[in-house]
């Protein structure tokens, strides 16, 4: 019989594990020797807080990111295929959600493996619940364009659409770029238009605040600066 495919949620930042993390999330990824992961070295971080049953370096550890060949996603479920549980780590906090690690699952079910996912933070669904904004009707856009052009087109489709059909409109961006970001969803969107800002979710200096357009101008602009932030409009 084939292993299972752990979806193992790691934390958003420097926290307390046990804070964030349930307690058979912890001992599940302690017992696993094989680990399907987006960057080895926040995972060995990571591994060294739990502590695994098992030495680090003994671990088996393969990289799965945005520059994977989808031809080799293959060769990631042989240990599954072998018998072995694995689990699927991201930077994401939640595996496959905004993360490369969705093409592994969808290999996997075609696979017959069974996939089990554990509960952890995911920021997107954190700020959304946080938000006060519409959580019957969503939608999670990813990454806007950068061109400046472009990116104004696309914010006020968004809102065009959030309008229309009362839909939450969920994005995020590059840390380093989000006070630009920022600016232009101001500088873009009507004034009664409904902007959360979520940065920091889950970590102590979390900052998770909905206010008008209007109302967001009136005062000094949160610094976002390289700090992961999810923004959410609702028209």
């Amino acid at each position: 019989m084939s292993g299972t495919l752990y979806l193992i949620p790691v934390t958003l930042g420097d926290d307390n594990i046990t804070q964030v993390l349930p307690p058979n999330v912890i001992a599940t990824a302690q017992k696993l020797t094989h680990f399907v992961v987006e960057n080895e070295k926040s995972t060995r971080q990571f591994l060294s807080l739990i502590k695994p049953l098992k030495p680090i370096r003994e671990l088996q550890l393969e990289l799965l990111n945005e520059h994977t060949d989808d031809k080799t996603l293959p060769n990631l479920l042989k240990p599954l295929l072998a018998g072995h549980d694995v689990g699927l780590m991201s930077e994401a906090g939640c595996p496959a959600v905004a993360d490369p690690g969705a093409k592994l699952v969808a290999l996997a079910h075609q696979k017959g493996i069974r996939v089990v996912p554990l509960v952890g933070p995911s920021a997107i669904l954190l700020a959304l619940m946080a938000s006060g904004l519409n959580g019957q009707q969503f939608a999670f856009l990813g990454y806007l364009p950068v061109d400046k052009a472009a990116r104004a087109s696309k914010l006020k489709e968004i809102e065009k659409r959030a309008q229309t059909h009362n839909e939450t409109q969920i994005f995020i961006e590059t840390p380093y770029r989000n006070q630009q970001m920022l600016e232009a969803i101001l500088s873009t969107c009507n004034a009664n238009t409904l902007l959360c800002i979520a940065c920091h979710v889950s970590l102590q200096d979390e900052m998770i605040t909905t206010k008008r357009i209007s109302e967001w101008k009136q005062n000094a602009l949160p610094d976002l600066h390289k700090k992961p932030t999810v923004f959410l409009l609702l028209a």
